[in-house]
This record gives structure tokens, C-alpha cells and sequence, in this order.
């Protein structure tokens, strides 16, 4: 098969893959914009054309949603800010350093990813209770920190030591400190990597369920996944509004999609900074 013809079959693939994935995400939207009864037709209805915003306005008039987001971006915020911190040190430290227990560090961590997040509920709660953290914004963000920073450890581990430590040495014999080597060399190329690590911690932070709904069951402190299932519920009440269901789907999944638009254009820059600085 000639190289062209099989680059355009790849392309179409592409395409169909993602158009493929992105369906369920344009579907979310467009129900969003819908009357229920509409929704309800055995025709299904493809584009919103007279559609309106008003399942926007029920989600809203609730008075709960807002609170739910401000807890949910706070949680994310600090999850992200110390686990990148934390894992950033902990990953040069096994990385670029050789010191006693360095071999054991490693195996905890892999040990902790190990242990199922469903065995450690009771103890959680526990310990969270004693501490009178429940309900708060520092006692789940602790126990999203200590889940997420293990596996975090290990992705900028692998960024770290595939940066080779002969180019540190070589700007140190340029007249540069290790400090200056570090931030001006070293760094540009992590770049990438931290993004990456950002947002893997995000995402967890942003979509965990379980954890929050131990640590956190007085509804006024509820994040966006525990509101979107309290609002699922009170809909079940009565007859579920499936407009209103997708349009509270879609205000959950919009802050996600712009915090994506956001660090995908970070880790660009990293990536030419680090190639440039390099």
C-alpha cells in the first residue's frame, strides 16, 4: 500500500475515532437546550433548533450550584498546587540523588498505589472526625493530596530522569550555581511534565465521588459530583428532567474543558522552551 493512500486511511480513521468520542460530549450539550418533552419523542432531535437556555436558569435557581463549584475549584486547586509540590521534590530527590532509604521510599510508594481506596473509608473517616475536619475543605483536600501524590511521584520521576544530568554539569561549568543550572536548564525541559502531573491531579481531585461522600455528608459542603447527584435524586422525585439533568452534566464538565484549553497551550510553550533552552 502506497505511504499517501495509507496516511489519508489513517486520517479518516482518526476522524471517525474522534468524532466517535466526542458524540456523547455534543449530545450532553444539545439535550441541554431542550425541553423535556422533546427529549421524550422516539425521534431523536440533532440540532437545538428552538432551543433556549432555560434548563440553565432551573439549574441556577436552585442556589446550589455556585457553593458546589467554589468547593470543587478549591479542592482541585490546593490538590493540584501541593501534589505537584510535594511529588516535584520527592521525584528529584529519588531521581537525581542516591541516599539511604532511597530503595524503601520507593517501594512505599509503590505499596500505597496497592492498597484499595475502598479499605481505607473507615479509617479516613476515623481520623477526619477526630480531627473535626469533616465538611471542610482542608480535611478532604488531605486525603486527596496523600491518594493522588504516589502516582504522581512516579510520573515526574520518569520526566526527571529523562533529563540527562550532563547538562546541569556543563552550565555549571559555564559559570552557572547548581540553583541557576537547575531553573534555567533543568526546569524549561520539566515543564511538560508538571503540566501533565497537574493534571492528572486535577482530574482526580475534580471527579473523585467516594471520598467526598464520606468525608463530606452535610449537603451544604457538597462538591460538584455529590451536588450533580443530589440534583439527579431530587429530580427522581418526580418525573426526571432530563434537560435540566444535562444542562447540571454540562456545567460540571465546562470547567474541565477550560482548564484543558488552558495548560494545552502551557505545555507547548514548555516543550519549545525546553527544546530552545536545551
Amino acid at each position: 500500500m502506497p505511504a499517501r493512500t495509507r496516511r489519508t486511511l489513517l486520517g479518516v480513521l482518526g476522524v471517525v475515532v474522534a468524532l466517535i468520542w466526542v458524540f456523547p460530549v455534543y449530545w450532553m450539550v444539545n439535550s441541554s437546550m431542550l425541553p423535556n418533552a422533546q427529549l421524550q419523542l422516539l425521534t431523536p432531535t440533532f440540532l437545538p433548533f428552538g432551543g433556549s437556555f432555560d434548563n440553565f436558569t432551573q439549574v441556577f435557581a436552585g442556589g446550589t450550584f455556585l457553593p458546589a463549584l467554589g468547593m470543587s475549584v478549591t479542592v482541585a486547586l490546593i490538590t493540584v498546587v501541593v501534589c505537584l509540590l510535594f511529588a516535584f521534590l520527592a521525584a528529584l530527590a529519588i531521581s537525581r540523588f542516591r541516599f539511604r532509604g532511597r530503595t524503601a521510599f520507593v517501594l512505599a510508594i509503590l505499596l500505597v498505589q496497592m492498597l484499595p481506596a475502598e479499605g481505607l473509608f473507615i479509617a479516613q473517616y476515623k481520623m477526619m472526625a477526630g480531627l473535626g475536619l469533616l465538611n471542610t475543605v482542608i480535611g478532604v483536600s488531605v486525603i486527596y493530596i496523600a491518594s493522588v501524590v504516589p502516582f504522581t511521584i512516579w510520573m515526574l520521576r520518569g520526566f526527571v530522569a529523562g533529563i540527562p544530568a550532563d547538562l546541569e554539569e556543563a552550565a555549571m561549568v559555564d559559570g552557572l550555581s547548581r540553583t541557576q543550572a537547575f531553573m534555567r536548564i533543568t526546569f524549561p525541559l520539566l515543564a511538560p511534565g508538571l503540566v501533565a502531573s497537574g493534571v492528572y491531579a486535577f482530574l482526580q481531585a475534580w471527579n473523585e465521588f467516594t471520598v467526598a461522600l464520606v468525608l463530606l455528608p452535610d449537603n451544604a459542603s457538597a462538591t460538584l459530583p455529590l451536588w450533580l447527584r443530589g440534583f439527579i435524586q431530587a429530580s427522581a422525585s418526580k418525573a426526571i428532567d432530563w434537560g435540566q439533568v444535562m444542562a447540571a452534566s454540562t456545567l460540571v464538565a465546562v470547567p474541565v474543558i477550560i482548564f484543558f484549553l488552558f495548560v494545552q497551550g502551557r505545555m507547548t510553550s514548555g516543550l519549545v522552551s525546553g527544546a530552545v533552552k536545551g
